[in-house]
């Protein structure tokens, strides 16, 4: 069977396993889990993926809710990136109940292509992309060094082939000083509070003094815990972003500056800690954006190759630093509605998101073919990677 036969065999599978799909990601839809919890989301996405002939392992990386299932045998090594994890408070806002479900869809469906050429096809579950970034953990303990190629479609507002994302990481930050009664004696306290309030005015003004690309914000966890004390602690998260490893060593230090120099300025004690995980930038492989967009118009979505800028972060960014990789979006929402929101959350179980998710596995399963079925077109792709373009 060539190539093009066995994509159109790609594309009636999809559909035939449209409502097994559907079932799957609205359960995973209606039971969220936030990151390294998502118990149930890892339990029905192996499960579906062994019963198509999948063998599965589970808890890889030391990770409990990661996973890695495997079809075919040898190199090329194909993956398809699988996210589950929800958001607290506003559940699968960022639509990965929709995203993990098109990865385990496009595996079982690029099996056709795996029974035609020589290679494999694996997905790799991957859990905590939001927060904690479940893929640089992953990364660092050699889930991804055996593949040739790894893709993932997320869900999105448009139709693109490639996602621009920065490079970040989280900055854990405590004030201590010392409580007073803020009436009859503030003279004796040290207000760990008004620590923290300068340092979101230092870090305002600093705003105007890094480029345009980069991204500072962070929220107070603890303020105290009356008006009437002078708070002796207080505690902030904050993320810090830009669009090159380099700069956003640059920008944490200036970042850290404010800080101290709020520290300084009211005595209070600074205690902080940066996140062990760091966010890389996305390093999209155009050889392979290409072969996807082609694959995605011929099911009938017109794709741009990029949406423009992008000013979030994405652990695939990690992924994307080892191997060739893309990390597409799927329209699943209407345009305007805001990734991370309520709405948003709600649009993705509507039948025009499985529509969505349906698409794009046949797009990434299509594009499997055509990795298989040409080793000069896989020899292209991984020269753009060695080259660094």
């Amino acid at each position: 069977m060539d190539a093009e036969k066995i994509k159109i065999s790609i594309s009636s599978q999809v559909d035939r396993n449209r409502h097994r799909l559907s079932e799957l990601a609205r359960n995973i839809h209606d039971n969220p889990e936030p990151g390294f919890q998502e118990v149930k989301a890892s339990a029905w996405l192996t499960e579906f993926l062994e019963e198509n002939g999948f063998s599965v392992k589970r808890g890889i990386c030391r990770l409990p809710t990661a996973f890695r299932a495997s079809y075919g045998k040898g190199r090329p090594t194909v993956a398809f990136i699988a996210e589950y994890d929800a958001l607290p408070g506003v559940g699968h806002a960022c639509g990965h109940n929709i995203s993990g479900t098109i990865s385990v869809g496009a595996a079982v469906a690029a099996k056709l292509a795996v029974d035609q050429y020589p290679g494999s096809i694996t997905v790799i579950g991957t859990p905590a992309e939001e927060l904690y970034a479940g893929k640089a953990i992953m990364a660092k303990r050699g889930a991804f060094n055996d593949l040739d190629v790894a893709m993932m479609v997320h869900s999105g507002t448009s139709n693109t082939a490639t996602t621009g994302a920065l490079a970040c990481q989280n900055l854990y930050i405590e004030f201590f000083g010392q409580a007073a009664h803020a009436a009859a004696r503030p003279e004796m306290g040290i207000n760990a509070l008004e620590a923290m309030i300068q340092s979101f005015n230092a870090i305002n003004s600093l705003r105007q003094h890094i480029r345009s690309s980069a991204r500072v914000h962070g929220i107070i966890t603890d303020g105290g815990q009356a008006s009437n004390v002078v708070p002796d602690h207080s505690a902030g998260e904050f993320i810090v972003r830009a669009a090159e490893d380099d700069y956003l060593e640059e920008v944490k230090h200036k970042v850290l500056d404010c800080f101290k120099g709020a520290a300084t300025a009211t005595g209070a004690r600074l205690q902080y800690k940066w996140d062990a995980s760091r966010y890389a930038p996305m390093r999209n492989n155009t050889v392979l954006a290409r072969l996807y967009i082609d694959n995605m118009q011929a099911v009938g979505r017109s794709v741009e190759m990029t949406g423009g800028s992008n000013f979030g972060s994405t652990d695939m960014g990690n992924v994307s630093q080892i191997v060739p990789a893309i990390h597409a979006n799927v329209a699943v929402a209407p345009r305007g509605t805001l990734l991370h929101s309520p709405e948003f959350a709600a649009a993705v179980t509507s039948e025009a998101a499985i529509d969505g998710l349906c698409d794009a596995a046949k797009a990434l399963a299509m594009t499997a073919v055509d990795l298989l079925s040409s080793p000069d077109t896989l020899a292209e792709i991984k020269e753009e990677f060695k080259g660094g373009t």
